[in-house]
């Protein structure tokens, strides 16, 4: 089995509640709950997690270095300020796909320039809850666990 690291960002505890208008009523529990079903189907094992605390989504990052095979990361507004977290995303030498709930070239300007997204595969956003599962599957697809859609 190969081993992805969802990791989670500032606020997301909060999804659900927080500004509904833009991030939907979904919480983040339940998304953890749709991305365990989605590693199940695609054959993954799945650590998920969330903190608001920059040097700790860090450690995760190494801690997947050596114990993952693939990174799905919402780094919320770490994205836009955290060159430590870049470095430590281009350093695991995983592929790290980045999702973000709502479409941030829709919103201010300051959304606009994800720095994480230089170290990402491939960016999701825009699709609500939908995005974790997306990128649950590229990654599946990238390690040769599913067949390619194109090819067939």
């Amino acid at each position: 089995m190969h081993g992805i690291h969802v990791l989670n960002g500032p606020n997301l505890n909060l999804l659900g509640k927080r500004e509904p208008h833009l991030y939907g009523r979904t919480t983040l529990a339940e998304i953890e709950q749709r991305c365990h079903k989605a590693c199940s189907t695609l054959g993954l094992d799945l650590v998920f997690r969330q903190t608001n605390h920059e040097g700790q989504l860090i450690d995760w990052v190494h801690e997947a270095r050596e114990h993952a095979s693939g990174i799905v990361i919402n780094p919320a507004g770490y994205s836009f300020t955290s060159v430590a977290l870049l470095d430590a995303l281009k350093a695991s030498g995983l592929p790290v796909v980045e999702v973000h709930i709502t479409n941030i070239h829709r919103r201010e300007s300051i959304y606009h320039n994800s720095l994480v997204s230089l170290a990402a595969i491939g960016v999701i956003c825009g699709l609500g809850p939908l995005g974790y599962e997306l990128a649950l599957t590229a990654l599946a697809e990238r390690l040769n666990l599913r067949p390619d859609p194109i090819a067939t």
